[in-house]
């Protein structure tokens, strides 16, 4: 059955570990170029840690899910990924979430607390964008440049197949258009009144600490900042054991 959103939900692939009877569950979204697999054995881990359930899923049009249902992104493709999530909490049933967002998957994890403050309870984020910078386009002109020039296709194919080139080109061609540069997403800020945890490396080859304060300076609920020296674009890859131990101590003083 088709949803609303023009694809069976059935079709978005799922990992889940639920562990922890009457415990949250942690939802993992995944960055631009990502899915399941590259998240490699973080999420499970993090799960152990806090105690909580996980779910990892692919989104439209990446690894094993179906491919996208549109043949080009807008300006609002990110917030139609948070209404697709809100869509799928239902679908898979899940009551008590914690997002945790990296990249683009941050920013979907902060539109989606902006717009259903009722079922996020906590926010953390990796890389998160809410406007856009001339050092993330820069970066994506380099991701483009070795795209063309390396086996960086053939590295993303291990994992999405023939939905490569769609869904390279979906990231780096929208976000090099001269339309989305007017992108800001500040607006849904004060409608997050859940805790957050903001992450970022301040070596972030895709934005700089700005992103950051202006994330933490203007929602609602308690928000808290970790930069972390010498860090670039994936902290939970770059250091997994501080960002192991700084989302746990988080997630503990949740009380939930």
């Amino acid at each position: 059955m088709v949803s609303d959103f023009g694809f069976p939900l059935e079709e978005i692939a799922v990992k889940r570990f639920d562990s922890f009877p009457n415990r949250p569950t942690i939802v993992f979204l995944h960055d631009s170029l990502g899915c399941i697999e590259l998240w490699r054995d973080f999420p499970e881990k993090l799960g152990e840690f806090t105690q909580c359930n996980v779910l990892i899923y692919d989104r439209q049009g990446y690894g094993k899910s179906c491919e996208f249902s549109y043949t080009k992104r807008d300006n609002e493709y990110l917030e139609l990924e948070a209404d697709i999530l809100n869509g799928l909490l239902d679908f898979w049933n899940l009551k008590e979430v914690i997002l945790f967002g990296h990249s683009d998957g941050g920013s979907i994890a902060l539109l989606a607390a902006a717009k259903y403050p009722n079922r996020i309870s906590a926010v953390i984020t990796e890389g998160a964008h809410v406007f856009v910078e001339e050092v993330t386009l820069k970066g994506i002109r380099e991701a483009i440049h070795q795209y063309e020039t390396t086996d960086l296709k053939q590295k993303l194919a291990k994992y999405h197949g023939d939905k490569t080139e769609a869904m390279f080109w979906a990231w780096a061609e929208t976000w090099t258009t001269d339309a989305f540069r007017s992108l800001n997403m500040e607006h849904f800020l004060p409608k997050i009144v859940c805790p957050t945890l903001i992450i970022q490396g301040e070596a972030d080859e895709y934005g700089t600490l700005e992103q950051v304060s202006k994330i933490v300076t203007q929602t609602q609920g308690k928000s808290e900042k970790l930069v972390i020296p010498e860090i670039q674009h994936t902290p939970h890859k770059e250091n997994p054991e501080l960002i192991l131990k700084e989302v746990s101590a988080f997630i503990q003083k949740l009380n939930i």
